[in-house]
């Protein structure tokens, strides 16, 4: 049978339709919550890879967060003229810059702390479905990266 780019590109049959949709619905149920914290989405997540590990590189924090530097280091100076982090560079080579939580950066997590689970009792799927998606994404990510060259 031959390929039929009439079908192909109906937009009910793009699985980067949903996906995009889901990803804009889920980002917004975190706007109310991060808006009162004064801070992005990627703030957000950036942030919650520090909490996790305080005093790493950039680059580390791009490959947590699947970012690229350019998309990153503007984000980084914001949070450092805010006061929540510092950027150094590291003595053993000045390519490398170093990412640590200010006094305020560690404060704010406390503030931040019931927001996951203010947005999950926004989302109608059951924990069994959550970890579902969750895995299933993960895999496409996976794919994903695997289909570039790189790892997981």
């Amino acid at each position: 049978m031959d390929y039929d780019y009439k079908e192909a590109m109906k937009l009910s049959n793009q699985v980067c339709f949903p996906l995009y949709a889901a990803s804009r619905n889920v980002i917004g149920l975190y706007t109310p919550h991060l808006k009162k914290l004064g801070l992005t989405y990627t703030q957000y997540i950036a942030f919650l890879v520090l909490w996790e590990k305080d005093g790493i590189t950039v680059g580390e924090i791009c490959d947590k967060l699947m970012l690229d530097n350019g998309t990153l280091s503007p984000l980084l100076k914001k949070m450092e003229a805010a006061g929540y982090i510092t950027r150094t560079r590291s003595e053993d080579d000045d390519r490398v810059v170093l990412i640590t939580l200010t006094k305020e950066g560690r404060a704010l997590q406390k503030k931040a702390r019931d927001i996951p689970e203010k947005v999950a009792s926004c989302c109608s799927l059951s924990p069994e479905k959550t970890k579902m998606l969750y895995d299933l994404l993960y895999e496409l990510i996976g794919n994903q990266n695997s289909s570039k060259g790189e790892t997981k």
